[in-house]
């Protein structure tokens, strides 16, 4: 499956519903690596491992930059500077959807000759992320 056609929705506080944030350019990997706890005892010949909590590891959506009053870059940086927690929804092409709160921060691109503005959204997860299989 190609990432053509992911998108990131998100609904702040005042909203009623998700709104897809418009000019996605690039997602990061989603999943959980548990992080590797030794636990062997004093009779192991071997040391014994078990997964302790997870860690996502860094979280960055890359976009287009646009600052209109209606883009993701003004609403993302409004919820920034809120410090408040956004709920959002990635959906893949075939329907499969991960679903996180989280806080936002925010972050435009250097420049260069010939060169495109993006903006970085970084994300401080506040909850875990929900798988949705698609039917």
């Amino acid at each position: 499956m190609l990432a053509n056609g992911i998108t990131l929705s998100c609904k702040r506080s005042t909203d009623q519903e998700f709104a897809v944030l418009a000019g996605l350019k690039e997602v990061p990997e989603l999943g959980n690596e548990p992080e590797k706890v030794e636990n062997t005892g004093l009779s192991d010949t071997v040391k014994q491992y078990e997964f302790g909590i997870g860690d996502p590891g860094d979280l960055e959506y890359k976009f287009k930059f646009n600052n209109t009053a209606d883009s993701a870059y003004r609403k993302m940086k409004a919820a920034e500077a809120s410090k408040e927690i956004v709920s959002f929804k990635e959906t893949l092409p075939d329907g499969t959807i991960f679903a996180f709160d989280a806080q936002v921060a925010t972050k435009v691109s250097g420049g260069a000759v010939n060169g495109v503005m993006e903006f970085t959204l970084k994300i401080a997860l506040q909850s875990a992320i929900t798988i949705t299989d698609p039917v």
